[in-house]
Order: C-alpha cells, then structure tokens, then sequence
C-alpha cells in the first residue's frame, strides 16, 4: 500500500512512540507528533524517521503552530491520539490533584477542537476513573463534546495481557469520533482469560529466553549493544526479531537499528543484593527491595516508568530475571512491552526503562487503531 493511500495519525505527548508504532501497524501513516522532552523525542525521531516530530511544550502551542512545525499544512489528520502524563492520577504513589500534569488532559481536549480529525484516542492510567481524578475525565469529556466530539462510552479499561502482551498492564482508553462519523467499537480480546487454557498467552519466557545471558560479557557493562548470537525463539520472539512476519502487522519492514542488539547494558549489582535475589522465588517479591521475580510461564507485572527530573528521578522497581540474579535490561523490558527488537531506547537505564514504563505496548495501541480503521472505513459506506 502506498504511504498517501494510508489513513493519517499524528502522536501528541508521543513519548517514544509506542502508540505511534501501534497504528502504524495497524495501517495508518503517522505523519507528525510532538513531545517537551528532548530525549524522547530524538529516540521518537530515530525510530520514526519519516514523521516529523516537534519538542515543545503543548500547553503553550496551537494547533495551528503543530501543522506548521510538523510541515503537515492542512492536510486532514484521520486519528490523533495521545497519552498525557498521568502521573498526577496514578494509583502508585501521591496522587496529586494539583499536579499541574493533570492540566494536560484539558490541552489535549483543546488541540482536539483545534486540529479536528475524525477520531481521537487518549490513554491514561485507571486511577483517573476514581474520585476527584473523575472530575477530570468528565471535564474533558465536556470540552471534546463541546467541539462537536462524540466519546464511546461507557469508557472502558483494557488489560495489554488480553492483546498478547506478556505482561498485566490495565490502562484507560477514550475514543472519540466527530458527530456524523461512525463511532468506533473498542476492542475485543484476543487473547482473553481462560482458567481452561483456550487461549494461549505469550509468556515472560516466551518473551526473553532467547536473548543473552548478559552476565557472561563483561563489555555490556559500559554499552548497551550486544554483539553476539540469539538462542532459539519463540513465536513471539521471533516476530520481534523480524525473522517471521506478523500477518496482522501493516507497518513497512524494519531491520534491526544498529548493528547489535540494543538495550543489553548490564546492572553492576552487590554481592549482597545477589544474594537477596537467590532468595527470592519465581513469582515472589525479594523482601528488601521488593523487586518481584518473574516466573518463567506466567506474566510480567505493569513496569512502571520511575519518575522525571523535577520528582527526584527515582527508578521504578525492575523485575528480576527468573533465574539470572539480575534485574532485566531494557531490551528484556522491550520484549516484555511487546516493542520490536529493531526499536531503539535511550542506550541508559534510567532513560530506557522510563521510556518503555511510559509507554503504550504496540499490541495494545494496535488493537485500539485497527477499531479506528474499521469505523474510518465504514465512513466511506455511507
């Protein structure tokens, strides 16, 4: 398919881009997205060479202004979508009702009316469903239908482990759609809970057991790059590796982006730490640090992002590998997010793993844009 026959997607507040590469898969043309953090966006940039993404802060831009930065003029923009900082609304940790993050929401709403495309996506954390956070919810909701924006509702929750991600991940999802669109249906899980085992679900192992056993190199300490061979893959694995084609996958053939695997830098940890992580079962949590030790056939938890600069730049609790005494590396996170292994982070950790922890697992975003597809097709049925 030619790239102008794609429908258009442009990303706001795109982080890495794991929703940009979600509907990409799914079929769109992501031709712009934006973002305040600098890193983020030269690693969006890197991974997305072909979409123009802008740094700047939305709170302070217009519509207009994106359209011209992003050299996208007037063209019509199919889906926008966005997953604003909800660190304000989570469930782990403060949750801030003066957070000026929070704000963000309302931004997107505006950008909404200013851009208008057809349909528009918002991602969130589910703590913005409970308490005062629901009044933010409802606000925006307000503001979007005061723009000639219908909402899909109820707003539903959406566990990336339903969509073939080997890790629990529930996340809020708004759909929007302009009044005389066809509104889009959320969607339906693929690979959904079954205490029969009908469905059968990517497991952590079936997302890592391939990759190296990082210890046994003593260069991945000062580099992320792993230069040597992979063990036998999974079906899983070897989709990530690009070695088998995903049908279901529409976005253009990537190779690997480097010439070695990235995200592999090792974690230098203590003779004592080491020990604690021995002591620590598959599928418990390590008493002191209370890392949690994946387990071969199940799940990874929610990996979390940590938090920036101006909250103290903590790193989230890792998982620990289910029998290396280590935490993961980024690329073992990757995997577990269900991102692709040509897909580049931050080369450090603290870089790396928030960009993964911030970010929509490509899965599940791809799951969301193929529900846009279809209700964008169904316009032309009319």
């Amino acid at each position: 398919m030619n790239s102008d026959q794609r429908p258009t997607g442009a990303d706001l507040y795109c982080g890495v881009g794991g929703m940009s590469l979600g509907f990409e898969q799914a079929g769109f043309n992501v031709i712009a997205a934006a973002d305040i953090e600098k890193i983020n966006v030269a690693t969006h940039s890197s991974n997305f060479p072909e979409c123009k993404t802008w740094c700047t802060d939305l709170s302070s831009a217009s519509g207009i202004q994106f359209r011209k930065e992003t050299g996208i003029g007037d063209r019509h923009i199919d889906a926008l979508f966005s997953g604003p900082p909800c660190q304000g609304f989570s469930l782990i940790g403060k949750r801030s009702q003066v957070d000026p993050r929070n704000l963000l929401v309302y931004e997107f709403a505006r950008l909404i009316g200013e851009l208008l495309p057809s349909y528009f996506v918002m991602e969130n954390v589910e703590g913005i469903l409970l308490g005062k956070a629901r009044n933010t919810l409802d606000e925006f909701v307000r503001l979007v239908k005061a723009a000639n924006y219908s909402v899909v509702e109820p707003i539903q929750v959406l566990d990336a482990a339903e969509f073939g991600v080997p890790q629990r991940r529930r996340r809020v999802f708004v759909l929007g759609y302009q009044r005389g669109n066809v509104a889009p249906k959320y969607p339906k899980p693929s690979h959904p809970h079954s205490k029969n085992g009908e469905v059968q679900r990517p497991t952590v192992w079936d997302a890592i057991a391939d990759l190296p056993k990082v210890a046994s190199y003593q260069y991945l300490l000062t580099t992320d790059e792993y230069e040597g061979d992979l063990g036998a893959p999974s079906g899983y694995a070897s989709i990530l590796r690009g070695e088998e084609r995903d049908p279901k996958d529409k976005s253009p053939h990537r190779t690997r982006n480097g010439d070695g695997l990235g995200g592999c830098l090792r974690t230098s940890h203590t003779a004592k730490t080491i020990r604690r992580f021995q002591n620590t079962k598959p599928g418990s949590y390590e008493e002191v640090s209370r890392f949690y030790r994946l387990a071969k056939s199940g799940l990874a938890p929610t990996l979390r992002a940590g938090t920036g600069p101006a909250q103290g730049s903590f790193m989230a609790p890792r998982p620990i590998h289910p029998f290396q005494d280590r935490c993961i590396t980024v690329r073992e996170a990757a995997r577990l997010h269900s991102f692709p292994d040509w897909f580049r982070f931050h080369p450090t950790k603290w870089h790396g793993f928030r960009q993964i922890g911030n970010s929509v697992p490509p899965l599940l975003a791809r799951a969301i844009a193929k529900c846009i597809g279809r209700a964008l097709k169904g316009n032309d049925q009319h």
